[in-house]
């Protein structure tokens, strides 16, 4: 257990850290093998993988049990909750960050490198000598590109299960808004009954976007084969997605926490962090949707 040094709050030696480090190596270690293995030889990377992520769970459950005893013990003061609340705000804007590379790399294929494919501006010599018969459309599906490479490939509609899940997202929101307040008015039970209506939206969402991916994989033959279309799509979808599923676990964690009564109207920080990574992963999905979907 730490100790209160003047206005500070100096934790314990832990060995969280270096376990953090060790099973997210694992776990990336075993996504690259998996995703760069020859057909028949992605098994090890799939085992590689899955101890990783049972290790990230396992390093997660153990790091905040730890944070919440100090938490419960009373060993955290208001230096301490303006720490936690710079260290979410920058956690978030790394995130901002994050998904602001991928769509920015999604502009720059659609703005820049398909026209320029297509022998526009100083793409001319390009579309002349090295792909006379490509056809600069976003998404198309035929001749865009050769057999080789993925093939023929359909894109996903926007108004099916994207529009569903997109609603969906709305409405977590609004859930856990009314759960925020409810919290801060005291009212336990229906704090217990609105988050547990945002966990219930976030599986559904998760549900939906892997039935999206089978019909993907399975009818409209997209994958991540499919070209910069398909890459693009897949990355920024699938790590969206990855987002969900860890506010999902995060929301189930404090439905859990604020059943056992650790929070009350005036701190309850571990709630807010949440919520506000909640909103920050509706507002990609907004953006995903326009720019992934619809555009």
């Amino acid at each position: 257990m730490g100790q209160q040094q003047g206005a500070y709050f100096v934790p314990s030696k832990s060995q969280w850290p270096i376990v953090a480090a060790v099973v997210m190596f694992v776990t990336v270690y075993g996504a690259a093998h998996w995703l760069n293995a020859e057909p028949g030889e992605s098994g090890f990377g799939k085992t590689v993988l899955l101890i990783g992520a049972l290790g990230i769970l396992a390093m997660f459950f153990g790091w905040f049990r730890s944070v919440i005893k100090e938490s419960l013990a009373g060993n955290y003061n208001d230096q301490v909750d303006r720490s936690f609340r710079m260290g979410m705000m920058w956690f978030i804007f790394s995130e901002v960050m994050f998904f602001g590379a991928f769509f920015g790399a999604l502009w720059y294929a659609r703005s820049y490198s398909v026209p320029w494919l297509g022998g526009e501006g100083h793409g001319v010599l390009t579309h002349q000598f090295l792909w006379s018969q490509y056809s600069a459309a976003w998404g198309a599906t035929g001749g865009n590109g050769p057999e080789h490479v993925g093939g023929d490939f359909q894109t996903i509609a926007p108004w099916g299960l994207p529009l569903l899940n997109t609603l969906i997202l709305l409405s977590s929101s609004v859930t856990i808004t009314i759960a925020h307040h409810a919290l801060k008015a005291g009212h336990r039970g229906k704090v217990l009954l609105f988050l547990g209506l945002t966990v219930l939206l976030g599986a559904t969402f998760l549900w939906f976007q892997a039935h999206e991916y089978i019909e993907a994989y399975k009818e409209l033959n997209l994958t991540l084969q499919s070209g910069v279309y398909g890459s693009t799509f897949f990355m920024l979808t699938g790590f969206h997605g990855m987002h969900v599923t860890l506010g999902t676990i995060m929301l189930a964690v404090i439905w859990l926490r604020v059943l056992k009564g650790h929070f009350n109207k005036d701190h309850h920080f571990g709630f807010e962090a949440v919520a506000w990574y909640w909103h920050f992963v509706d507002v990609v999905w907004l953006g995903l949707f326009m720019f992934v979907y619809i555009l």
